[in-house]
């Protein structure tokens, strides 16, 4: 019998928000993939996303790479840019969408010698409006706007930026953004007025800046693209109390990680249970030991009173988290007893819950999710 843990990643809840991405945003939609699919799986989700949406995205050109080699069609965004000649070559070859950000990556499309036979480049150009990570200045995306249209090799060019604060949509902070973005765009549109060749709808000035925060809670940022990351995952990144529509807040759950129980234990008052015995029983009772812990991924940091369902019952994690394995309380779950299914996340059990209870966000705990905990693709509905 292998060991009971395992995620089951329902792919066409993944489609299913991905859909409903595009409903409220109006536009085209990216889909983020990076970070192994937010541990979802890269390929198994890459290859079942890419028949039904714009465009997928990832963080690095390694992801891009075992996209590719997995045959995942489509367009495909790398949301760093490529950092040197040899990289910038693999992506022309791989026909690849790239984000420029920084002065040496304009200096590298510039001095790149394409060869016969090359694809031509979408290029997304990252303005800097707040989130003080990556990208130009404000006051120099026309500029820099004009640099790349000027390159033979370049097809597009999208005008891009970052929401720090989105999730918190009530925050000055984005009203900031949007008005620094729209600075930037009303300087690129003025550009092209005057700049021959620019016109046609492969010079159309596109816009992107709504992330998954945004798409469900800032309207005002929905542009040409937009970009859906955690949503589809099933988890809304939106701080909660914020006041708006329903329809905003119906997403399908990805995945669920589901384990059993490997023991049941009787126990006495006053004994204790894990590392630290920092936990003591105020009465007797009984408790199951899970098999999973922080070396699967789930957070060592969940203390007592984290959720858990086993067997259909809400109950709670006890005492500290073991690298394999996490300890429950059965008080509350008599019928519970070795075999016992344990949901630690999913349908029942939020990943939002368990963030909280660990002081971390659910795009932590997705990630973190280790390779050996095998990844079980229900089929399609």
């Amino acid at each position: 019998m292998t060991r009971p843990l395992q995620a089951i990643v329902k792919l066409d809840a993944i489609v299913s928000n991905y859909r409903q991405a595009k409903t409220l945003a109006g536009g085209a939609v990216v889909a983020v993939i990076k970070a192994n699919g937010y541990g979802h799986g890269l390929v198994n989700v890459g290859l079942h996303l890419s028949p039904h949406v714009d465009a997928l995205a990832v963080a690095t050109l390694e992801e891009a790479i075992e996209l590719r080699t997995a045959n995942v069609p489509g367009r495909l965004l790398v949301l760093e840019g490529v950092f040197d000649a040899e990289a910038l070559a693999t992506a022309n070859r791989l026909d690849l969408d790239l984000v420029v950000h920084s002065d040496y990556q304009v200096a590298l499309l510039q001095e790149y010698q394409p060869n016969a036979g090359d694809s031509t480049l979408n290029l997304w150009l990252k303005i800097d409006t707040g989130m003080g990570r990556l990208g130009f200045s404000p006051d120099r995306a026309a500029q820099q706007y004009k640099e790349l249209f000027s390159l033979d090799m370049v097809k597009s060019v999208i005008l891009t930026s970052h929401f720090a604060c989105a999730d918190e949509p009530d925050r000055e902070e984005n009203a900031q953004q949007l008005a620094s973005f729209d600075r930037a765009v009303n300087a690129v549109e003025k550009l092209l007025k005057d700049l021959p060749g620019a016109e046609g709808e492969a010079f159309a000035l596109q816009q992107s800046i709504a992330n998954s925060a945004a798409i469900l809670a800032l309207p005002a940022a929905h542009r040409h693209w937009n970009r859906a990351g955690i949503m589809l995952y099933g988890s809304d990144p939106v701080v909660r109390g914020v006041d708006r529509p329903a329809e905003t807040q119906s997403l399908a759950c990805s995945m669920t990680l589901q384990s059993r129980l490997i023991a049941v234990r009787s126990v006495h008052k006053g004994e204790s249970i894990g590392y630290g015995a920092d936990f003591h029983f105020e009465e007797d009772g009984r408790y199951g030991i899970v098999a999973c812990g922080y070396g699967d991924g789930y957070p060592r940091h969940a203390g007592t009173g984290t959720p858990v369902m086993v067997g259909g019952v809400r109950t709670r994690l006890i005492g500290r988290v073991s690298m394999d394995m996490l300890a429950v309380d059965l008080s509350k779950v008599p019928h519970a007893e070795v075999g016992t299914e344990v949901e630690l996340w999913g349908n029942e059990i939020s990943i939002s819950e368990v963030a909280d209870c660990a002081g971390t966000i659910p795009y932590e705990l997705f990630t973190g999710l280790t390779q050996r905990v095998p990844r079980v693709y229900l089929p399609a509905e």
